[in-house]
């Protein structure tokens, strides 16, 4: 603002006071501020008319909460007024990451996220990595935020993010469905390429991976690939998550792809995905309902690998998901009452003892195993649940 502005400014303030007092003073300038879109000064207007209103000096020395009451309580309801004012103003001018700072103060994330959820970068937005820092780092719109890493700055992004989302089941879940089907859609994209320039005959569109692959030996000639094996191997990894059927056969299809993969680029696996493209095979086509008895034999067949004196109950957490996903909980009550029984939900990717026999309605199973191991609290859990006489 130059000089002769707020001069002029200035002069305005005098005359709104000379013709209606002090509360045509204050609204005049709420107005021009908020006009020239002046908002962290407009807030500071706000709350200058609120202590004039409530009667407080217009400088409060010392800090607020020293307030006698009622004109403590009254003072803070218009300084959560204020502040969802000028948020929303804030937001209204197409400013969101300047708007959250308002709505944070207050703990109203509703309309950042709406928000969020309606923003669309456009080319060259200089916006878009302060909007992922509000939505993704900063937890506002953890889905959307990731969403926007993989759309702006790639797979090898997104995939180190991953980790960094909430643990929402769902959340993941979703996360590791958008990474499944971009690097599908890469992958398959690079196949026909290849199989078009060497002049073969291509299979139609949306054919599986593994008819891409079939037969052709020369694809992977030469210790070749056709991906970044590093997203390959974590993608696969996070593919367990999936729900939806239609991804869970495009990271099938990864599986088929990684199998053919030379030693060199084939990572290795953790218990109990070893072999890290052959198990996870095993455990997908279960969740399409292909094989299921053998992936339940083959999983087990991993619980009795593992010796008893250091236990890893991740094989077993696999073999519990996998039960569950499959609607037996019977046995992944049996399965957990072995090999996880005691330990805490905090270590758990998969449901509790406890858990797990509240939804099987096995409250005597529960109660066995605790009163065998001494858990007290446990054991009351389960004579708790027990159905009334």
């Amino acid at each position: 603002m130059t000089t002769v502005e707020a001069d002029a400014t200035i002069d305005l303030l005098d005359q709104a006071l000379a013709d209606g007092g002090r509360t045509a003073l204050l609204d005049r300038l709420c107005e021009t501020l908020q006009e020239r879109g002046q908002f962290r000064e407009l807030l500071d207007a706000l709350l200058l008319k609120a202590r004039f209103e409530l009667g407080l000096p217009a400088v409060i020395d010392g800090p607020a909460n020293s307030l006698p009451d009622p004109q403590r309580t009254q003072y803070e309801d218009r300084y959560v007024v204020a502040l969802r004012t000028v948020g929303r103003l804030v937001l209204d001018s197409g400013d969101l990451v300047g708007a959250w700072p308002y709505f944070r103060v207050i703990g109203e994330k509703s309309p950042i996220v709406e928000a969020i959820e309606k923003y669309t970068p456009e080319d060259g937005d200089q916006r878009v990595g302060h909007v992922i820092d509000v939505a993704f780092q900063q937890g506002v719109h953890p889905q959307k935020g990731f969403e926007l890493i993989l759309s702006q700055y790639g797979t090898c992004s997104a995939i180190s993010s991953f980790e960094g989302l909430p643990p929402d089941e769902a959340l993941r879940a979703h996360c590791a469905a958008l990474l499944t089907r971009q690097l599908h859609e890469h992958l398959d994209a690079n196949l026909r390429s290849e199989i078009s320039r060497r002049g073969q005959p291509l299979p139609p569109a949306g054919a599986p991976l593994l008819a891409l692959v079939s037969g052709k030996p020369w694809l992977f000639a030469d210790d070749a690939y056709h991906i970044d094996v590093s997203h390959l191997a974590s993608v696969v990894r996070m593919a367990p998550l999936l729900t939806d059927p239609a991804v869970i056969d495009l990271a099938i299809g990864l599986t088929d792809y990684g199998r053919n993969l030379s030693k060199l680029h084939r990572y290795e696996g953790g218990p109990p995905f070893d072999m890290l493209y052959e198990d996870h095979a095993v455990y997908l086509r279960a969740l399409r309902g292909q094989g299921v008895d053998a992936a339940i034999t083959h999983f087990r067949g991993k619980l009795l690998a593992v010796g008893d004196e250091d236990r890893d109950s991740q094989p077993a957490q696999v073999l519990v998901r996998l039960l569950v996903r499959l609607g037996r909980l019977d046995q992944a009550v049996d399965v957990a009452a072995e090999h996880l029984a005691g330990l805490p939900e905090s270590i758990l990717t998969c449901p509790s003892l406890a858990r797990l026999c509240a939804r099987a309605g096995a409250a005597e199973k529960l109660a066995q195993s605790a009163r065998a191991r001494g858990d007290l609290v446990e054991y009351a859990t389960a004579l708790v649940s027990r159905p009334e006489p």
